[in-house]
């Protein structure tokens, strides 16, 4: 009976987490660049003493998925998105070098460029300071291009250029803040075949349907091993009613 009750009860547990990765896409559907998380389950048997008799089920994430979101145009000069495969450049709260596929850039009140989560873009040489300009550009080799505040078309200068890698998918992993870092820790060289697509937007490659779908389908999976784990106490007292009668 408690063989009965462990692998329901180790199930629904499991199911749960997987629904928590599978909620955790839906609701950032809408996060430019964001990366789906993919999960899996699988079997493993109860390590002890005497024979394998017992197995219960894990649910891990398994990676991410590296397909490219649909490229939305805003007509925003700010807006970039990375043209194929590569990532852009920021710096993480904790000041190490990680990587983006969001480019809903802006200049901060200081004139620090960063991305739509605060965290400043770099450049080759550290983050990118914008000073006052009457206009800007981005060009698609990642070069920033102003007219100075008060000045003609003709005083344009390029006052940077972000920082584009394109490390393989297979090596980059996500940290808790969203962000990606190569596995090995190391940062990441400039690649200058990577390129930017300007006025324009990487959605989230998230399949919203197929999110659904599975949230539907793991709800299901949760409400079957709780009536199995019901059916186990059902089973337990008439089982102890019986004994009882002998």
């Amino acid at each position: 009976m408690d063989r009965f009750l462990y692998i329901a009860m180790s199930g629904a547990k499991e199911t749960m987490r997987a629904q928590a990765v599978n909620n955790h896409n839906l609701a950032n559907v809408s996060t430019a660049g964001f990366r789906a998380d993919l999960a899996a389950f699988q079997s493993r048997a109860v390590v002890g003493s005497g024979y394998d008799s017992r197995a219960y089920a894990t649910s891990s994430t398994t990676g991410w998925d590296s397909s490219i979101g649909s490229m939305q145009s805003t007509g925003r000069d700010l807006d970039v998105a990375v043209n194929g495969q590569g990532w852009i450049a920021v710096q993480a709260n904790d000041g190490t070098e990680a990587y983006t596929r969001a480019g809903d850039l802006r200049v901060d009140p200081s004139g620090l460029l960063t991305n739509g989560a605060g965290h400043p873009v770099l450049g080759d040489g550290g983050p990118i300071s914008v000073p006052q300009n009457s206009s800007l550009s981005i060009g698609g080799d990642g070069s920033i291009s102003i007219v100075p505040l008060g000045q003609g078309p003709e005083t344009t200068a390029t006052i940077g250029r972000i920082k584009l890698v394109n490390p393989l998918a297979a090596s980059m992993v996500r940290g808790e803040d969203g962000l990606f870092r190569s596995s090995d820790g190391n940062a990441v060289p400039s690649d200058a075949t990577v390129s930017l697509m300007s006025g324009t937007l990487e959605s989230s490659n998230v399949n919203v349907a197929d999110a659904m779908m599975n949230m539907i389908e793991l709800s299901r999976h949760y409400e079957l091993q709780v009536k199995a784990m019901r059916t186990a106490e059902e089973n337990a007292t008439n089982s102890a009613q019986l004994l009882k009668l002998e």
